[in-house]
């Protein structure tokens, strides 16, 4: 079955070097992202109300994005990540989101729970 891509921008006010620790260690996304996070080498394991679903960084790169693949959607080409852009003119930084929905019908769903996830991130941080 084929997934839907979607993408999100949203504004935040920080420094793409703060951001990205916040995108990219697992102490850090605890703190917005799921209720835990842990990691042993590219696994992530991410627990929400009990129920958890792991994660493979497919890749990184320092103060720019994060790219993570969901072990249970192996089979697919989807995939989310998070990419810190900054504004080449203005330096106005903003987190794009690529992400990947069951269906038409859910995208709208799954960008509230991004944008849900940003204004956690946006309060813990002081954004």
């Amino acid at each position: 079955m084929d997934k839907t891509q979607f993408e999100l921008e949203i504004p935040i006010h920080a420094s793409p070097n703060m951001l990205y620790q916040y995108i990219s260690s697992p102490s850090n996304l605890q703190e917005w992202f799921a209720d835990k996070v842990n990691s042993r080498g590219k696994i992530f394991t991410f627990e929400w109300d009990g129920a958890e679903e792991q994660a493979e960084l497919i890749s990184k790169k320092s103060d720019e994005k994060v790219r993570f693949k969901w072990l249970e959607s192996e089979d697919d080409d989807s995939f989310f990540e998070i990419r810190i852009q900054v504004d080449a003119l203005t330096k106005d930084v903003s987190l794009m989101i690529i992400d990947f929905a069951d269906d038409e019908d859910e995208v709208e769903e799954a960008k509230q729970l991004w944008e849900n996830q940003i204004d956690e991130l946006k309060h813990t941080i002081g954004a």
